[in-house]
This record gives structure tokens, sequence and C-alpha cells, in this order.
């Protein structure tokens, strides 16, 4: 853990010690790394916790660290999360990082609706697998469309099968 002095990172850490793997606040951006498999225990009491009150999840997105894991985890990707609460006008950004093969990490669509499509869209681009998700297919692309474009070992001059009118098997 680094030093900082953010409030949120004080009481996050205050409750829940075991799950926070490290933390910051480098130039105001209040971060905390969290274990995976606490992540939604962790998102409710921050959504819920009354001094932090984290009701809105703004935006969720995936960074590739191939050939470079992060905090020497099992994966090569770190889920992103930014939070902001409207009633403390505050904000925070959790990161964790999915497991196993395919990577797979818990659905936050229970905690915050928002959730719904930014999971849809990071599964599509980057094949990462929400636990518990209603409703996870492609957003984005194509269902017949081969892989996920986003992933740095995805080839960019990959051609893709044909689909639709005048295409065979369509």
């Amino acid at each position: 853990m680094e030093d900082h002095d953010s409030p949120l990172l004080r009481r996050l850490l205050e409750a829940h010690p075991e799950a926070v793997l490290a933390t910051h606040a480098r130039l105001g951006d209040a971060t905390a790394c969290v274990a995976p498999d606490r992540l939604v225990q962790i998102m409710t009491f921050l959504r819920d916790e009354s001094a932090l009150a984290f009701d809105m999840l703004t935006d969720l997105t995936c960074v590739d660290f191939l050939g470079s894991e992060p905090l020497g985890s099992e994966t090569r990707f770190e889920m992103v999360y930014h939070l902001y609460s409207v009633a403390r006008n505050h904000r925070l950004r959790i990161k964790a990082y999915p497991v196993g093969e395919p990577p797979t990490i818990a659905s936050l669509t229970g905690l915050w609706a928002s959730a719904d499509w930014m999971e849809r869209e990071v599964f599509d681009l980057y094949g990462i697998e929400f636990d518990d998700h209603p409703d996870l297919r492609r957003i984005l692309l194509y269902e017949g469309f081969e892989g996920h474009p986003l992933r740095k070992d995805y080839p960019k001059t990959r051609r893709q099968p044909l689909i639709g009118p005048g295409s065979r098997g369509a």
C-alpha cells in the first residue's frame, strides 16, 4: 500500500483491509486495486456506505497488459471501474484482475444498471466474461465475428467471415 491522503481510500481500507491489494491517490485520483473474488462485496460497500454513497458507475473498461502483467497478476487483463457520488461529489477508481481462461470476473449489473452494456462492450472487444450477467452477448460486432479486436494479440490484418445478403451460408 502506498501512503495517501484520500479519506475515500482510508475508509475503504478501514472496512476491508484484506480485500484491498494496493492504493494510491496520485494527482488527486484515488485508486484501489481489489481482490477479484471480493469485487461485488467491495462495490456494494462503496455504494451503500452513507459516507461514500457511490451511486453511479460512470465507466468501466479493460486494459490488456500482454507481456507486462500488473502486480504479478495471473492474468494480463485489468478491469477499471470509475465510480461517482452525486450526493458527495467525489470519485473513486477501482481496479480488479479477471482470472481464468477465458478471463472471468463478477458482473456488477446487480448493483448498477449502467454496468449492463459496458460489460457487454468489454466482453465483445476483449473477451472478458462476467459471471451472472443477464445477457452477455456481443453488442458492437456481429455474432459471427471471430476473436476480440482490442486484445493486443489480435492480428490487425485478420479477415472475418462474410455475413449478410450475398454471402455464402447466410
